[in-house]
């Protein structure tokens, strides 16, 4: 059976970015492994959530999701949360300031104990533009380049044509919302492609018939996932996860 080894920057990233997908894999008979890069301790909450509390309730609700979604390992690299690009933390060790080196060697030893066959993590905009997101694709990036054997990348992304539009909807009550990132009036990203776009050959898992907002992940067989998922992943070993 292969083993996936899934990256995320926050408790919680799991569950909506590949929990599907995961917990299909792990009711198929894969091995899977989440690594959390922080604890997420400068999400947005209710006040009566100190800092550090927080943190242990969002660990104790990914021991939850893991069980939920049939992990079998879970691993911290135990970076601080970096909070949102409009209200960053001040603390030390945030994942956006972390060397990409450092942490991607952390994660190469796990892929490597763990002989992974797939490791997930996310496109460069770490979906819409967090900080600890997009240092995670950037993480994920190096340490499948360190690891001693390959795994097959594969990044959680969206079609950011909706979001954008969706995020413009919100503007006018951004200033409730603290920490929300709102994209700039950009043209291009009205017509930006789809994670099922041309970029990928018409036979590959990404590249989807299904209606816009969907969700396919590639199948694995349990007798020759790590090959299928190589075919797959075209000539760069990196596959979206749309």
């Amino acid at each position: 059976m292969p083993t996936i080894v899934s990256l995320h920057a926050h408790p919680d990233d799991e569950a909506l970015l590949t929990g599907g997908w995961l917990a299909q894999r792990a009711a198929a008979g894969d091995r899977v492994v989440l690594i959390f890069a922080t604890d997420g301790d400068a999400g947005l909450a209710a006040d009566s959530h100190s800092r550090g509390s927080l943190g242990r309730l969002r660990r104790s609700e990914a021991a939850a999701s893991a069980r939920a979604l049939g992990v079998t390992r879970v691993e911290w690299l135990g970076y601080g949360d970096s909070g949102m690009a409009g209200v960053p933390t001040a603390g030390r060790h945030r994942l956006a300031d972390a060397p990409v080196e450092e942490a991607a060697r952390a994660v190469a030893s796990i892929l490597d104990d763990e002989d992974a066959d797939i490791l997930t993590g996310y496109d460069a905009n770490g979906g819409y533009g967090h900080p600890d997101h997009v240092q995670v694709h950037r993480i994920a990036r190096a340490a499948r380049q360190a690891a001693a054997r390959r795994p097959v990348l594969l990044e959680a992304t969206l079609d950011r044509t909706w979001l954008v539009r969706l995020l413009r909807l919100l503007r006018p009550i951004a200033r409730l919302l603290p920490g929300l990132t709102i994209p700039g009036d950009d043209p291009a990203a009205e017509s930006a492609p789809s994670a099922s776009s041309s970029r990928f050959p018409a036979h590959s898992p990404a590249a989807s018939s299904e209606p816009s907002g969907s969700t396919r992940f590639p199948e694995t067989a349990s007798s020759s996932g790590r090959e299928r998922s190589e075919r797959s992943a075209v000539a760069t070993g990196v596959q979206l996860l749309v």
